[in-house]
């Protein structure tokens, strides 16, 4: 890819953070401008040597910018790409990094106008059980998929651009459309983390919470692992994804009395072919690990 001139990053925590570790890393950009709510972390992102010069605003980062990534939670896009419409160059490109697709392209088109055709929105599926910019590294990304979700009014220019700068980040790239990405992410993503917060929930809601959590061991770390992720994220998420979301809500709720009619029942047979076929999928996937755990 060429080498940018200037990248503007819009919140330099975990993941805009490593967006411009791995890009000055790859030697893709010569200059690298960040605006964060947090005066702190946008001190510290400069301490860091993450970004060269801070902006005050999002319009201002985007005044000389070629490229400009928008790595906020979700609920804060849409201002923050009111911000960058104000500054921003008849040829910069705009991406975002939000875990929803669909309400972020209609987002975008309102609040971009004739910039809208350069905006290319992505996903990128990377993340630590750290948070902020002290969390930030250059490989993060590396063998990481993103996904892309341009629309048939984006410029093909604008989606080449992104993607290469994606894969200058050691990240493998995937087109497809905004609403398959919310379908898909709804079932493997949003609907895992809010089962994580609710079993939580409702074990520290008992009188006896602190006995349970005494003996709870690796399989409860394990499954509720995520439900040590940001509230304000997911919650945001969850609301931006809410049809899809309630699908899969439905459909699990549907699953598991399946398997509580099964256990009501007594049903070993069937409760033992059901599991296997669980165990049998967990295992083919290739993105699972096995462990002592699933022997």
């Amino acid at each position: 890819m060429r080498r940018l001139k200037s990248v503007a990053v819009v919140g330099v925590g975990l993941i805009g953070g490593s967006f411009a570790l791995a890009l000055r890393k790859a030697g893709a950009v010569s200059r690298i401008v960040g605006v964060d709510r947090d005066r702190q972390a946008l001190e510290r992102s400069a301490a860091l040597g993450i970004i060269d010069t801070a902006a005050d605003s999002a319009s201002e980062a985007a005044s000389q910018a070629d490229l400009v990534l928008v790595a906020v939670p979700v609920r804060a896009i849409g201002p923050v790409l009111h911000d960058v419409a104000l500054g921003l160059g008849p040829d910069a490109v705009v991406t975002d990094a939000g875990s929803t697709k669909a309400d972020i392209v209609a987002t975008a088109a309102q609040e971009l106008r004739a910039g809208f055709a350069r905006f290319v929105p992505g996903h990128p599926i990377a993340g630590r059980e750290a948070s902020g910019v002290d969390a930030a590294v250059p490989d993060l990304f590396r063998g990481a998929r993103v996904v892309l979700t341009p629309e048939a009014a984006t410029a093909p220019e604008a989606t080449a651009l992104v993607r290469a700068c994606w894969e200058a980040c050691g990240a493998r790239v995937t087109e497809m459309p905004a609403a398959a990405h919310d379908r898909i992410f709804a079932s493997v993503s949003h609907l895992p983390h809010l089962l994580a917060f609710a079993l939580v929930s409702e074990i520290v809601s008992r009188p006896d919470a602190a006995e349970l959590l005494g003996f709870a061991a690796g399989g409860f770390r394990d499954f509720t692992r995520i439900a040590a992720s940001s509230p304000e994220m997911w919650r945001d998420i969850a609301l931006a994804n809410r049809e899809a979301l309630l699908e899969e809500i439905d459909r699990y709720g549907a699953r598991v009395a399946v398997f509580r009619e099964l256990v009501a029942r007594g049903d070993g047979p069937g409760l033992q072919r059901l599991m296997t076929e669980a165990r049998n999928a967990r295992r083919a996937w290739p993105g699972g690990r096995r462990s002592q755990a699933d022997e």
